[in-house]
């Protein structure tokens, strides 16, 4: 293992040592295996790489101020990678496997997992895909099932500072009753050229408008979106948005704060009534936002008053991160302890 830079970390990939797959094949799921194989055995043909039979998830592993390791919400994950199975007609994995799996593989790569003061942590990555060699468009009936792990940093090379993102109207993210709910490849790679076009002209993402009317918000890149006035956390409801875990997190420290929560549609001018905002996700946790352009309309939604995160954003991300290292109670089961010695 070559010496790991912890501190200046990027959210990329590093080689591990292991990780763990189970093969779907006849009805049912193998036992699970241990590799070092970082490659995919896989038929040309394979339903994944043709019609996007792929479905996938991210969750994170941290190392403790106590020496102990925590996972973060792998239930939430499970039951998520099983609605977005049932949507792609794929064979769920039960949560009880996928936990397992993940226990599994954070416990092989326990060297890599991140020294608590650099603030990195160990992504995991499940991956669901089929492999049935066939050219007609139908549902694989062979899968294969792998989680793998990385260190990764930031996100955002700032870490949590104030961003501008832009409003894309000329791309839909994902229509209303498409797969936008769902955590598949399609949807990523569909806000690829956004998102390229975003980060040219300076920005940190894009924010997508509902594909129906162009007139509520729906997603900021690949995160969901939050907003906060009047002691209120207020986030789009739209059929057409991931169910981030992280916003479901962040809506529960909102009201153990003392804030209210609305999830509703948000109209692009509501905008500019937010006191503070934020792009949410397993990533980033919460990337706070500084300004939102509309370049179309010539409009520019100044969020941030100084240029920096405002205290709700900053109550809410240290929150979050304090019940991920085990510092604040986990009063809702959120984290699963792994006690590791290597």
């Amino acid at each position: 293992m070559e010496k790991i830079d912890w501190k200046n970390l990027k959210f990329g990939y590093i080689p591990t040592d292991y990780n763990v797959r189970c093969h779907y094949a006849n009805g049912e799921w193998s036992d699970i295996e241990e590799t070092r194989d970082e490659m995919i055995p896989i038929h040309m043909a394979a339903s994944c790489l043709h019609y996007g039979q792929e479905a996938f998830e991210g969750l994170k592993a941290f190392r403790c101020p106590d020496g102990k390791v925590r996972i973060f919400r792998m239930e939430d994950n499970a039951k998520r990678l099983q609605s977005t199975c049932r949507a792609l007609v794929m064979p769920e994995i039960s949560t009880e496997r996928f936990c397992e799996m993940a226990k599994r593989v954070v416990k092989l790569n326990a060297k890599f997992i991140p020294p608590y003061e650099s603030g990195a942590a160990l992504y995991l990555r499940p991956l669901l895909i089929g492999t049935t060699p066939d050219v007609g468009v139908k549902p694989a009936k062979e899968y294969s099932f792998i989680i793998f792990v990385t260190p990764v940093g930031p996100y955002f090379k700032g870490g949590f500072a104030a961003n501008n993102y832009v409003i894309m109207r000329q791309y839909d993210r994902a229509a209303p009753l498409g797969t936008g709910r769902y955590k598949c490849a399609g949807n990523y790679a569909g806000s690829l050229l956004a998102g390229k076009i975003a980060h040219e002209a300076g920005y940190a993402g894009e924010f997508y408008l509902d594909a129906k009317e162009k007139k509520y918000i729906d997603e900021c890149g690949a995160a969901n979106f939050f907003g906060i006035k009047n002691n209120t956390y207020v986030t789009p409801n739209s059929l057409s948005i991931l169910p981030s875990i992280t916003n479901k997190s962040l809506q529960q420290i909102a009201l153990d704060l003392g804030l209210k929560v609305e999830q509703r549609e948000v109209p692009e001018e509501e905008l500019a009534t937010f006191e503070e905002a934020g792009a949410c996700g397993t990533a980033a946790v919460i990337s706070p936002i500084n300004r939102i352009d509309d370049m179309e309309r010539g409009l520019s939604y100044q969020i941030s008053k100084d240029g920096k995160p405002g205290p709700i954003c900053k109550k809410l991300y240290d929150t979050y991160r304090n019940i991920q290292y085990g510092i604040e109670p986990d009063r809702y089961g959120w984290v699963t302890v792994l006690d590791i010695t290597e």
